[in-house]
């Protein structure tokens, strides 16, 4: 008989935290679990990944600021821990998922003091912070890279590759055909910051295009995701180039733009390669020089490696090095169309279901109650600790 277990995602507020928990979400209540976040105020702001998944908000400290700031920090993480256990006591997890930030800590240092199985999930190619803190605890530690920087050798017999999840609506572009690239047709540019934008695309980017041979720049068809502060100003900059381009601050309909665009140029953040390669764009990547660890960088280097992008670091990134890129990239549609193939080769498609797998041997614990037993009553949907 199937069995329904609890289990517990913890997650910090960005993006790259966010959307691999709630693909993991939405795998394990497909499998017949429950499933509750626990996050801070800008994890429950994104829009449509969590609904109808109970939701709790921890404070969490930040380690910075300091000693006084380590000590606020310190703070405020018992407090969420003692929160987290209370929580624990009435939602009885099977295991505690951490995907990085730090509300995911207070979360597993509760699963920790009441014995509860754990697993971090690690997006980027150098470990972060917080799953650096609790390496040697968590039972388990999926990563998305295959080569992933400060991982201690002591903590790789309990390390698995499954990578990164990615929404359903850009694993379907998987299986779909590179789209296809007439000499004299329409070249389609998609450009992201990601979840938080990038002015140095807005700057460079309109200008880079500009210096393309006139035949090719008037084949370009651009979709830029800008900077509230910065869309006017770019758009009006294409309108001067005379370059077709739609600007939008948020592109909820990323994935049909990822099915069309024959070239993307981007930050470097895990859920964006995760993307690029799973659907296989060939990319031109700009990573972000302020990332922790230059873990941008160090995500961007496989694809790279592998012929699917070119990588420019930010300190080049120049209207002119973007034209010689792109020339070399779109002026060969043979060359284009073999790129594509190979960000394809590094993508990871069963990711979300590995993770799954994993996180289910966490939890396959004696005593689970079947599918549809109640449960004691849980702290209510979006709950906030104040």
């Amino acid at each position: 008989m199937s069995t329904a277990r609890h289990f517990v995602l913890a997650a910090g507020g960005t993006g790259g935290h966010m959307v691999p928990a709630a693909a993991l979400a939405a795998e394990l209540i497909k499998r017949g679990h429950y499933v509750a976040l626990i996050s801070d105020e800008r994890g429950v702001r994104f829009p449509g990944l969590f609904e109808g998944i109970q939701t709790h908000i921890l404070p969490a400290g930040r380690l910075s600021g300091g000693p006084i700031g380590y000590i606020k920090a310190a703070s405020a993480m018992l407090k969420g821990r003692a929160m987290a256990i209370e929580l624990y006591k009435s939602f009885r997890p099977d295991a505690v998922i951490g995907f990085g930030g730090y509300p995911a800590l207070p979360a597993l240092l509760a699963a920790f003091n009441q014995g509860i199985p754990t697993a971090v999930h690690e997006q980027n190619a150098v470990l972060g912070r917080v799953n650096r803190l609790v390496a040697n605890k968590v039972d388990a530690i999926a990563t998305s890279y295959e080569d992933v920087a400060r991982l201690a050798p002591k903590v790789r017999a309990k390390t698995h590759l499954v990578g990164n999840p990615v929404r359903d609506a850009v694993l379907a572009l998987r299986s779909k055909p590179y789209p296809l690239l007439e000499e004299d047709g329409i070249f389609r540019v998609l450009v992201t910051g990601g979840s938080q934008g990038a002015s140095v695309l807005s700057q460079v980017v309109p200008d880079g295009l500009s210096l393309l041979p006139v035949a090719f720049r008037r084949r370009l068809q651009v979709t830029h995701q800008a900077r509230i502060e910065d869309i006017d100003a770019c758009r009006a900059k294409y309108a001067e180039l005379s370059i077709a381009a739609d600007l939008a601050t948020y592109l909820p309909d990323l994935p049909e733009q990822l099915a069309w665009a024959h070239v993307v140029i981007a930050r470097a953040g895990a859920s964006t390669l995760a993307e690029l390669t799973c659907a296989g764009r060939p990319a031109i990547l700009v990573p972000l020089p302020t990332a922790t660890d230059d873990h941008q960088t160090a995500n961007a280097r496989e694809m790279t490696q592998a012929g699917g992008a070119r990588t420019i670091d930010q300190r080049n990134f120049t209207p002119i090095e973007l034209a010689k890129q792109m020339q070399r990239l779109g002026l060969d549609p043979a060359a284009l169309q073999n790129a594509a193939g190979r960000a394809w080769s590094c993508g990871r498609p069963d990711a979300v279901r590995d993770l799954a797998d994993l996180v289910e041997s966490l939890g396959d614990t004696p005593g689970d109650m079947p599918i549809g037993a109640p449960r004691a009553a849980s702290l209510g949907k979006r709950e906030a600790f104040a």
